[in-house]
């Protein structure tokens, strides 16, 4: 599936009622989910985040930028933020199964409607830029809404769309595509706009002018003024003060986060404040962020714990907020501000305590059945695994096998979220499988329709038990490498991983064999019972190969 995520800045983050309409204009667009809404009072700027099919996040920044145009007046605007108009950039951003360029067309579309229906000058930038020197954000927006009628009048600035004339309402509109940006502000223990900026010169990527003796501008051989470059890759950043916060900020664009991700960026600052006297005292993420970004920065400050970085998801993101003082100026939460877990699909049963997971399994309803407790049985198998890579990885004597008791626990992490995953998954393909049994068949087109329903649903039904299946041997290998270089008091956790992977085998192999007759092709039954077989005895063999090592040594401890 195709998903674009589109990310306007309008001008108005003073009266809600405002900016709640002109996000209710994308938001009621069908196939449009809008995720995050940062209205902020001192930039007078609300940065609106929604994604969906191309076509339908095309037509909701439409529908955004005609409510905006209609509600806003520039004529009497004001905000710390740079800014040339009521919708001041919007940007599409490639999120799955989109290419750069498709972004860049939606963009170019966009473009031209505004510039024809709504008589807004547009000009395009970044990867949707129609010259080089408009690819920069910075150098299209340079003189703002108070420079935008000599801008407009310079014919090397005409725009892209829309007229050559000045707006004053509506000012003009800057939209493109790009990669992924993060925005980021780093606080400080003082509200002096300047000393902020003294570290956003230090760390963005174009750095400062050099300046002379006299603190005038040092120029090269063709008159151009010379910049010192900054210490990190695409970073954009300026120093600014947010009252209502109480501090100054170092306010970012991250735009390369493969060169510079976010921890390098969070410890560059906290660098340059102690270079210049000052302390940084946390941060803030501005809109959505990739789940990775955090995953990165839990790593990295466990990594410099001296810790091992196999531990479950949810500490990863933990230790990233907490390091990275992600609630200090307002409250942070994963589960709103992540984009993959704004767009994960429900998972009811893992979701549910033991105890009623438990009760619901005992019910009269027949799933979730042996399926789902196969997929659990895995994801505990490769827990134990991981657990007990972890109890070992900090311990004295064991200094040697650090690096493969965290390769281990990290694969175990892995493994144990698909199999969590596949709780839901297999309650789900045999639900999909009732609801086409259910399907009318009165007619000729309607049997068709519903065959070829019971078709998909019963691959379902066999696929996502095999998913377990196949992963139970390496489960194995896990609790059997953990029980060769982990402590031996963790002997019985290793063996009882393996146990449990076992029984998830088993039980997977037998959802797989009873749902294979309901497969008429032949050759695709023993296609699947052949991958089943291989993986089954796979299991068997290795299972027994751990229960040797661990229940023997145990054993014979005891005596």
């Amino acid at each position: 599936m195709k998903i674009v995520e589109c990310v306007p800045n309008v001008s108005e983050g003073r009266r809600p009622e405002v900016y709640a309409a002109i996000t209710k204009a994308a938001a009621d667009v069908p196939g449009v989910t809008v995720l995050d809404v940062d209205p902020g009072a001192e930039t007078n700027r609300t940065v609106i985040t929604f994604v969906g099919d191309p076509e339908a996040v095309l037509e909701g920044a439409w529908q955004l930028i005609c409510a905006a145009v209609e509600r806003i007046d520039m004529s009497g605007h004001q905000g710390a933020h740079a800014r040339m108009g009521a919708v001041d950039v919007v940007p599409f951003v490639p999120v799955a199964e989109m290419t750069m360029e498709e972004c860049a067309e939606l963009a170019r579309r966009l473009g031209e409607r505004v510039g024809r229906e709504l008589g807004v000058p547009v000009y395009l930038y970044e990867h949707a830029a129609s010259s080089p020197q408009r690819r920069n954000l910075a150098d299209v927006r340079a003189g703002e809404y108070e420079g935008l009628a000599d801008k407009l009048a310079d014919p090397a600035w005409r725009p892209d769309y829309g007229p050559a004339a000045f707006v004053p309402r509506s000012g003009a509109t800057v939209i493109g595509a790009r990669p992924f940006l993060v925005a980021y502000n780093v606080n400080l223990n003082t509200t002096d706009k300047r000393l902020a900026a003294r570290i956003a010169a230090d760390i963005r990527e174009k750095g400062r002018k050099r300046l002379d003796a006299a603190g005038k501008p040092v120029r090269d051989a063709d008159g151009a003024e010379i910049w010192d470059k900054g210490l990190l890759r695409g970073i954009k950043a300026v120093g600014w003060t947010i009252p209502e916060y109480g501090c100054a900020q170092v306010s970012i664009n991250v735009t390369d986060l493969e060169a510079t991700p976010l921890h390098l960026v969070f410890d560059t600052c906290v660098e340059r404040a102690t270079v210049h006297g000052l302390r940084v005292t946390g941060s803030e993420l501005v809109g959505m962020v990739p789940r990775d970004v955090l995953l990165a920065a839990g790593r990295h400050y466990l990594a410099r714990m001296g810790r091992s970085t196999g531990v479950p998801e949810a500490t990863l993101i933990h230790i990233a907020t907490r390091t990275l003082g992600l609630s200090e100026v307002k409250a942070f939460d994963p589960a709103e501000r992540v984009i993959e877990y704004r767009l994960a699909a429900p998972a009811p049963l893992a979701a549910l305590s033991l105890t009623a997971f438990a009760d619901e399994l005992s019910s009269d309803s027949p799933a979730p059945g042996g399926g789902s407790v196969a997929a659990l049985a895995g994801a505990l198998g490769a827990g134990l695994a991981a657990m007990v890579a972890n109890l070992s990885h900090p311990k004295r004597g064991f200094e040697e096998h650090r690096p493969a008791l965290e390769a281990l626990a990290l694969r175990g992490q892995e493994l144990s979220a698909r199999l969590l995953a596949a709780v839901d998954a297999d309650t789900a393909a045999f639900d999909g499988y009732l609801a086409a049994l259910r399907l009318p068949h009165s007619t000729a087109a309607e049997t068709a329709a519903r065959d070829a329903a019971l078709l998909e649903a019963t691959i379902g039904t066999i696929e996502v038990p095999m998913v377990t299946l196949e992963a139970a041997p390496e489960v194995v290998q896990l609790c059997l490498a953990a029980a060769g270089i982990g402590m031996s008091s963790s002997l019985s956790d290793a063996g009882t991983g393996a146990a449990m992977a076992l029984a998830a085998a088993s039980g997977a192999y037998q959802n797989v064999c009873i749902n294979l007759p309901g497969l008429a092709d032949a050759d695709a039954r023993a296609g699947l019972l052949a991958r089943a077989d291989a993986a089954w005895a796979r299991t068997t063999e290795l299972a027994a190969q751990a229960q040797a090592v661990t229940l023997g040594a145990l054993r014979a401890a005891a005596g």
